[in-house]
């Protein structure tokens, strides 16, 4: 009788409880809060999240995943001690812009057009003129599914690389594409070893793609999809490559003292390649040629440079210099492409008040709280 109960009555009565349920969504009214809060936490300052520069128009663009913004300085910019911060040449932000939590700039070296990426909350990749300003429409957009981190150009082939988080991909497109214009080609599969690949770097030269991972991977099989978890590393690529390729070479192992690589730019003549070391609160250095469990040639790190928690990273090699995008502080700073060790900033360029700290809090999916420790809980 039990078994029978179970089989023949229990569907019935799952039905029932499915249609009371449906009717008390039904009736349920919604429940408008309009007292104001207490308190909130919310910081006042940008988050710097990537950059770009141009030293022959001497614009710096950052974006600013806080606040949803893309603003310009003049890369010459150095905020004195004194000064509360420095307020950029132009800002643009708002609903009309298509422009969120932008995780990606790109400056175009001839018609100066801003490129951003957004990297969760929206699909939008817009391009803004020189001239944009505000709550603009830009010039276009193109929908990048699958949240895109990084960007670099092929200006000679007039084509956009980018890695795409979600997808553990790296997708081509055609530079000028818009709407819904699929890739060109995409870099995909078990065999690529990319696994949550963020960062991204182009070697013209040598016609090599280098692409930071963080290491988590999403694995195909016959059974279905299953995660893996793997140490960071640096994959290469022939920048021609498509599909389930592998890797020409590994850069990887405690040696390399990765732990969340991020953005990347990449030195031609010195044939270098710098990594924004986002968790480690340092800029990484390896040489081209760097394969498997390698130390970097050259780190810069500690308390004199300013830098805290980098997720962007812009090389100017006519200028040799480097520009890096804090999100543990409102602030951009600037060293010689030779810098190394724990070396001050040649110039550093605020948005906030000496000495602020970034909560960086960003898309928060929930809230908890620790009752022993008295703390708030907040998963980005």
């Amino acid at each position: 009788m039990r078994k029978a109960f179970h089989f023949v009555f229990a569907p019935v009565l799952l039905w029932l409880a499915y249609g009371i349920l449906v009717q008390a969504q039904a009736d349920r009214k919604p429940v408008v809060i309009e007292r104001a809060p207490l308190r909130f936490i919310k910081d006042p300052n940008p988050s710097f999240s990537a950059v770009a520069v141009d030293s022959d128009s001497n614009m710096l663009v950052v974006s600013d995943e806080n606040m949803f913004r893309i603003m310009e300085y003049d890369r010459r910019e150095n905020t004195p001690p004194q000064a509360r911060l420095s307020e950029p040449k132009r800002i643009i932000s708002g609903t009309n812009t298509k422009a969120e939590m932008i995780c990606g700039v790109y400056i175009d070296p001839k018609t100066k057009e801003i490129y951003a990426l957004n990297g969760d909350t929206q699909n939008w990749m817009p391009v803004f003129s020189t001239d944009a300003r505000g709550n603009v429409t830009p010039n276009r957009a193109l929908n990048i599914p699958g949240h895109p981190f990084q960007m670099a150009a092929d200006e000679g082939q007039q084509l956009l690389y980018m890695t795409i988080q979600s997808d553990n991909q790296l997708s081509v497109y055609r530079k000028q594409a818009s709407g819904g214009e699929k890739p060109l080609r995409t870099i995909r599969g078990n065999d690529t070893r990319l696994e949550d690949p963020h960062g991204l770097a182009l070697d013209l030269k040598n016609r090599l793609i280098f692409v930071s991972n963080f290491g988590n991977g999403n694995v195909r099989g016959t059974g279905g999809r299953y995660g893996t978890f793997a140490p960071p590393s640096i994959t290469v690529y022939p920048m021609e490559g498509s599909g389930n390729i592998k890797p020409l070479r590994v850069i990887q192992g405690p040696k390399t003292l990765m732990n969340w690589p991020a953005h990347m730019a990449f030195h031609q003549e010195r044939q270098e390649l710098f990594v924004a070391n986002d968790a480690d609160n340092s800029i990484l250095v390896f040489r081209a040629s760097d394969e498997g469990d390698v130390a970097p040639i050259r780190v810069i790190k500690g308390p004199k440079t300013g830098i805290k928690s980098p997720p962007g990273i812009a090389l100017d090699a006519k200028l040799g210099e480097l520009y890096i995008a804090n999100m543990g502080t409102p602030s951009i700073t600037v060293f010689p492409a030779t810098a190394n060790g724990d070396v001050a900033p040649s110039r550093t360029i605020r948005g906030g008040p000496a000495g602020a700290v970034g909560l960086m809090i960003g898309n928060p999916g929930a809230v908890g709280y620790d009752s022993k420790r008295e703390q708030i809980l907040v998963p980005n």
